[in-house]
């Protein structure tokens, strides 16, 4: 597996290669433009999907898929939900550790992110730094009166909505300061006048 040097979009299906040790992709760099988005939390257990509005700007718990390693189902089911909401990239969370390190986790979001890649090609698949996502997922699940029984069921999701919206929050910022907002997120069809 490789990187894209320009964005470190993910290429490749096997999961084999260095891509670990670069960071995380940058939102804005060869953005799509408007559509939706779907942000994932790769777990060992789950697997935490998140979608954003088509604008895009606000990120939506989406549903949480049950890994299998053995068939791919969760993979092909992913791909399915790309087809049916015209998702135009999925944001896979790339977890780091505080001293901005990557271990065993970060290697199997990679893996992933290129099995993924290889089901939707062509659409894009990024890498966002997902430091402590699950985390904070879990302590605003708590915040809200959930027992860690209860938020078993939907912290992937939550997790994955912090990615997303995270990946949305940096890409407006950056089209924002690029000067490009209304190019990059008009709605498609649409003209300035």
């Amino acid at each position: 597996m490789r990187q894209d040097e320009r964005a470190g979009t993910v290429h490749g299906a096997d999961g084999g290669g260095d891509a670990v040790t670069r960071g995380p992709d940058k939102p804005g760099e060869d953005d799509p433009g408007p559509g939706r988005r779907i942000g994932v939390d790769v777990g060992s257990v789950r697997v935490g999907v998140a979608m954003s509005d088509p604008s895009p700007m606000l990120a939506s718990p989406l549903q949480t898929l049950r890994r299998s390693a053995g068939d791919g189902s969760d993979v092909a089911q992913l791909a399915e939900l790309v087809t049916e909401h015209d998702v135009v990239e999925v944001v896979v969370g790339l977890p780091r550790t505080l001293a901005d390190r990557h271990g065993s986790a970060a290697e199997e979001a990679v893996r992933y992110a290129g099995l993924v890649r290889h089901r939707i090609a062509p659409v894009p698949v990024r890498m966002a730094d997902e430091r402590l996502s699950t985390v904070s997922a879990s302590r605003m699940l708590s915040a809200r009166g959930m027992s860690a029984r209860e938020q078993r069921a939907v912290v992937d999701q939550a997790a994955a909505v912090e990615i997303l919206q995270g990946w949305l929050d940096a890409r407006s910022a950056r089209i924002d300061r690029s000067g490009t907002g209304g190019a990059a997120s008009r709605p498609a069809g649409s003209s300035e006048e």
